[in-house]
């Protein structure tokens, strides 16, 4: 059985993406030029451009698409940009902002998923990423970031992660509690964050990062 890729991806641009305010057009155009089909098991393929979350390995799932361009939009890297992203995942959301920005670094603790990402990328000529194995609460980084893409969620915003960030440098992050999360971009100005509501949603938790179970007598 054979896909018409090409398709399926011009249709989840414009019957998914769009839909969701992403209008962006450098996003855009990244969006409907990255071959996601290329990012999934192939057992998902013929569903790879489909709005749902696909299973990767170790409990973890791909993120939907609306959510990737969403993420993308409200960062907007730039070609100078220096981005971090946590949890690497298929790769995907990684390529894409490779495409935008000058500079990747892209984190997971699945040495699988790591190997597996720099072989797509560099199957697809994508040589602007640095992938490291490792959890990003031991992570020992002396850099700053541009911009930060969180491709998991917290239950609140870990100040590890603002560390990580220039001052002016901004984070996409999801933040709360199931079923009722909320998707935020946050602004390291000034001795405060400014955090500024984007929507709801509902992805898994970043190992490390979920809500400390509470227990009633």
């Amino acid at each position: 059985m054979t896909h018409d890729h090409a398709h399926a991806r011009e249709h989840m641009v414009e019957q998914q993406i769009r839909p969701w305010d992403v209008l962006d057009p450098r996003v855009l155009a990244v969006l409907a030029d990255m071959p996601r089909e290329r990012f999934v098991a192939p057992a998902y393929e013929g569903v790879a451009y489909a709005d749902v979350a696909l299973p990767l390995g170790h409990g973890e799932l791909m993120l939907k698409p609306v959510l990737a361009g969403r993420a993308l939009q409200a960062l907007l890297p730039t070609e100078t940009d220096e981005v971090l992203e946590i949890g690497t995942g298929s790769g995907y959301v990684t390529a894409c902002l490779a495409r935008l920005a000058r500079e990747v670094v892209s984190l997971d603790r699945h040495a699988d998923f790591v190997q597996a990402a720099r072989a797509r990328l560099e199957s697809l000529g994508i040589a602007n990423v640095r992938f490291e194995a490792a959890d990003v609460f031991a992570w020992r980084c002396d850099r700053r970031f541009d911009a930060i893409c969180v491709n998991g969620a917290v239950d609140a915003i870990p100040s590890r992660l603002l560390e990580l960030l220039k001052p002016g440098g901004r984070m996409f992050i999801v933040r709360g509690r199931a079923p009722a999360m909320e998707a935020v971009l946050v602004r390291n100005e000034g001795p405060a964050p400014r955090i500024e509501s984007l929507f709801e949603t509902d992805i898994p938790y970043l190992a490390g990062a979920a809500p400390v179970p509470t227990f009633h007598l």
